[in-house]
């Protein structure tokens, strides 16, 4: 990634466009029936816990961190994680998520949830939620149901439906 200059910066609602525009490059129409997606759906990102990624003008990555319920729990959702197809393998989507769960911790959150691959999650801290102890709205497979804990023992907290934050 060093020998590509990429800036990093809090996501913003000018960025929406932009951004909706690299999703559809990257997930085509199929996103939109998602349950992660649906659980976004009509709730804003937390801001400063959002951020993009730009090589000059050019928006380049992008996640996105959302308020959730976790059985009642406060906890927080990370995705969608998008990067553009010809920036790939460069460590950009990893320095996106490790910006979101820093600032994150820092503002003092305990836990952030992910619908994902686990190997390519678990470089960033993310594990398997135990089968059964939350449950996604809509059909997910559990195998990709991950979480990072900022505070020990915050997943144990968290157990039941997740819903909107």
């Amino acid at each position: 990634m060093a020998d590509i200059p990429f800036d990093f910066a809090p996501l913003t609602p000018d960025d929406l466009v932009a951004i909706g525009r690299l999703d559809a490059r990257a997930f085509g129409p199929g996103r939109f029936a998602k349950s992660a997606y649906r659980l976004r759906e009509g709730v804003e990102p937390d801001w400063n816990l959002s951020f993009v990624a730009r090589i000059g003008t050019l928006v380049v990555g992008a996640n996105r961190i959302t308020p959730i319920l976790c059985g009642g729990e406060p906890a927080l959702i990370l995705g969608p994680l998008t990067v553009e197809p010809a920036f790939r393998s460069r460590g950009l989507g990893e320095a996106l998520v490790m910006k979101s769960l820093d600032a994150a911790r820092k503002a003092g959150h305990k836990l952030v949830l992910l619908v994902g691959d686990a190997p390519y999650y678990e470089r960033a801290g993310f594990k398997p939620v135990p089968h059964g102890q939350l449950i996604m709205p809509g059909p997910v497979d559990p195998e990709r149901l991950l979480c990072c804990e900022l505070q020990d023992g915050a997943l144990a907290a968290a157990k039941g439906k997740i819903t909107r934050g």
